[in-house]
């Protein structure tokens, strides 16, 4: 027999799903089987979907040996930090992502990703201590592409990711903007509401009608900053976060990103690989405001948080739209 007791952060979670986490190293069919037969929160039977709260008492029916087996090993977090700082405080922590580096790992990276990099952060100012979690991880709200660069929302407890990503998902409370160059000139705010399918072969997007019956929205709102006679500097505020959302949309209206491979135009970016060795999108998250905040987020509420433009970035930009620069 063996007994834990519920940590804050663990509560708040189906039964099911917190052993599927803490138990890594035990089959499915097993962890169902514990909780039909030897398995008993506070005393009593439980379900697959009963919620855990904070203090509740687990018992498992089972030699220690065998519980032991099946909890994961955690592993000291090491990749080195590449991110910047936009906030922190006690709750959550908004960096700065840079180029090429994915927000989580995937099959051929599971290390130097940047879950891994800010639970390393944490863990080294003693605000995460793997060891001693059970299944909470310190966790982004939001994710870039690999290529995209800037704001990531992370929680560093299980309540303020859980209250996070609820109000991500509620369109309003939290804006996300990016900044990027688009082809052509762009004279008015455009508000585009499609549906979209993935092709998860080739890793890429297709923009369907509104009305179609298939499909998932995507909701974008494009706002011109500068045009230069060739190019449009545009200000982009995502209603929903679909993958490749920004640069489908805008090559669907005509205007594709510079230097966008999979969506844009092959002649211009030709040209700005050949001007300013630009061999992929520019689009950089840059603003994040927070606007219809609920507790324990009270306090942030009207804030916004900005990110500085990456060194390429900027230069492409002061070189297209300053005009001193292009005298």
């Amino acid at each position: 027999m063996v007994k834990l007791i519920i940590e804050k952060n663990e509560g708040n979670q189906r039964l099911d799903r917190f052993l599927k986490k803490y138990m890594k190293n035990a089959p499915l069919s097993h962890i169902y089987k514990l909780i039909r037969k030897d398995l008993k929160v506070n005393g009593k039977r439980a379900k697959e979907a009963t919620v855990l709260e904070e203090g509740d008492e687990l018992t498992f029916y089972i030699p220690q040996e065998q519980f032991d087996d099946y909890i994961r090993v955690k592993k000291k977090v090491t990749a080195k930090r590449q991110f910047g700082i936009a906030y922190e405080d006690e709750r959550i922590i908004v960096v700065e992502k840079p180029f090429g580096l994915l927000t989580h790992g995937d099959s051929k990276e599971k290390k130097n990703h940047l879950a891994n990099q800010v639970a390393g952060y944490l863990q080294q100012n003693g605000e995460y201590d793997p060891a001693r979690e059970r299944t909470f991880v310190p966790s982004p709200v939001n994710r870039l592409d690999r290529n995209t660069t800037g704001l990531v929302i992370f929680g560093k407890d299980s309540e303020s990711l859980q209250v996070l990503n609820s109000m991500i998902r509620d369109k309003s409370r939290i804006s996300k903007i990016y900044l990027t160059i688009a082809a052509g000139e762009i004279k008015d705010t455009i508000h585009l509401s499609d549906k979209m399918e993935k092709d998860e072969e080739n890793n890429r997007i297709r923009v369907l009608p509104s009305d179609s019956e298939t499909g998932k929205t995507m909701e974008t709102i494009i706002r011109p900053v500068k045009y230069n006679g060739k190019y449009t500097l545009v200000e982009v505020e995502i209603i929903t976060g679909r993958t490749h959302q920004i640069r489908a949309h805008l090559a669907k209206i005509g205007h594709p990103i510079i230097g966008d491979a999979k969506y844009g135009n092959r002649r211009i970016n030709q040209e700005v690989k050949k001007k300013y060795n630009l061999t992929t999108q520019l689009l950089h998250a840059y603003k994040l405001i927070f606007n219809e905040m609920e507790e324990p987020f009270m306090y942030l509420q009207g804030k916004e948080v900005v990110s500085t433009l990456p060194k390429d970035f900027a230069g492409i930009k002061n070189e297209l739209f300053d005009n001193d620069r292009r005298k």
